[in-house]
């Protein structure tokens, strides 16, 4: 997980507000609408598709991955958000719109003075949309949930895991225990032992989450689950994809998701898995400060402390790309001169930019509406937090990163899936991330209204 011009037809897809298909009227002699299944939905944050199809010639030793190629139907890349980061594509996975409507438009929260304490977007009370948790317990299906960013606090979840954080100390657990579904982190540390803390990225940390989620199946059996596993994501960033340490990762989160599989078989023989990730990664050298011109040009002002007192435009960044916000939105004279500093910057090669977008393109593309300019940064260069005395450019901290523009190759995602009423090694191709939430609404016999693309067509 991140704690961190457009292709035409991306721009075209984001823009086109459609609704989810409706219910046919079968006709006498059509073949009945399949019943509806129970679902069990698997992310793999940052699992890049070329790791689950190209497995053999990587070297890479996933059986339960390679078994939903052979025996369901798999995306060879889903195109994602504008940013192309965990949370806002997390909540578009959920959702089948994009951050524009759903209201994730980052990991963290903007703030400016630095008073949130690093704060990220947990609770689902930010969610502007319908949810899959929503339509699903609407239709009366069961619903839960393990670790899924942005479910603090979700009203139709039967039991919840929720995902959160603060400081990384023991008082954690606490926090995490008391926003859980009342008795569940008792009753499933009581057979599975201590469970994992939220800050917890680690392989550790995941194959317990995947252990509480294979005792949640056999002991609720719910019949829509979540699960978010994070380690990969943080290998990669640690390390670079594609390294050692990231596939030793992704080798146990394989045996993981097995885990996970059989339970749900178990469960639910005519179960439908669904497993996805948010984002992609690109392997990262550079580091850049955008703070370091803002402060410059006077757009931040510091006090005595080396804190923020004001400011008239903010960066905001989301690890390969950086949203600007203004303090007076309408503010032509102030637009402009945050407008010149970013041609001179984009003009400057050791800033690394690639594109800056303003708002017209950032609303097409369905991206954060607080933002009156968005700057993609080059492959290889990523965005660096606050930091009053960091140079423009120096060394990168993560040898990995994502976050950039959707429209990076590499920034593609993963979409597999397997089951009931799903074609054996049916290729569907590139993929549009929120026609995924539709199509998995369909397959539990409901429907996501609100998605902004139909249902995939998953059989012949």
């Amino acid at each position: 997980m991140a704690r961190l011009s457009f292709g035409k037809a991306l721009v075209a897809g984001v823009a086109l507000l459609c609704s989810a298909a409706p219910v046919a009227v079968q006709a006498k002699d059509a073949a009945p609408a399949p019943a509806p299944a129970p679902v069990l939905l698997i992310s793999i944050d940052g699992l890049r598709p070329g790791d689950v199809l190209e497995a053999e010639k990587r070297g890479l030793k996933i059986p339960n991955l390679r078994r939903f190629v052979a025996e369901g139907a798999y995306a060879t890349g889903v195109n994602g958000n504008l940013p192309t980061v965990t949370y806002p594509s997390h909540t578009t996975l959920i959702t089948g719109v994009a951050p524009a409507r759903h209201g994730i438009v980052s990991n963290t929260t903007f703030d400016p003075k630095q008073v949130n304490y690093g704060g990220w977007f947990w609770y689902a009370e930010d969610i502007t949309a319908p949810t899959l948790w929503d339509v699903a317990k609407k239709a009366g299906r069961t619903t839960a949930n393990v670790h899924w960013p942005v479910s603090v606090g979700v009203s139709t979840l039967d039991w919840n895991l929720p995902q959160i954080w603060r400081s990384g100390h023991a008082d954690d657990r606490k926090l995490l225990k008391s926003l859980s579904s009342d008795g569940l982190y008792a009753a499933l540390e009581h057979d599975c032992g201590a469970y994992a803390d939220g800050i917890d990225e680690g392989i550790t940390g995941d194959e317990t989450r995947a252990k509480f989620a294979a005792r949640l199946i056999e002991t609720k059996q719910p019949q829509f689950l979540t699960v978010y596993l994070a380690a990969l994501d943080h290998e990669e960033h640690l390390f670079g994809p594609g390294s050692a340490e990231a596939n030793a990762v992704l080798e146990r989160l394989d045996a993981a998701v097995g885990k996970m599989v059989a339970a749900e078989r178990a469960a639910h023989p005519q179960a439908v898995i669904a497993l996805v990730s948010d984002h992609g990664f690109v392997a990262t050298d550079t580091e850049i400060n955008l703070f370091r011109p803002f402060l410059d040009a006077g757009l931040i002002t510091l006090g005595a402390d080396g804190k923020v007192t004001s400011w008239d435009a903010m960066p905001w960044p989301s690890g390969g790309s950086i949203a600007v916000a203004l303090a007076r939105p309408d503010d032509t004279a102030l637009m402009g001169k945050v407008s010149a500093l970013l041609d001179k910057l984009a003009a400057t090669p050791q800033a690394r930019i690639a594109e800056v977008i303003g708002r017209e393109e950032i609303a097409r593309l369905g991206g954060n509406p607080q933002a009156a300019f968005y700057v993609d940064l080059q492959a290889g260069a990523l965005a660096g937090t606050f930091a009053a005395d960091a140079p423009l450019a120096k060394p990168a901290r993560y040898k990995g990163m994502h976050g950039y523009f959707p429209a990076m190759p590499e920034m593609r995602s993963t979409f597999l899936i397997m089951g009931k009423g799903i074609d054996r090694g049916r290729n569907l191709g590139e993929i549009d991330m929120r026609a995924i939430a539709p199509t998995l609404a369909a397959i539990m016999g409901t429907t996501l209204p609100s998605a902004e693309t139909q249902p995939l067509s998953l059989s012949r």
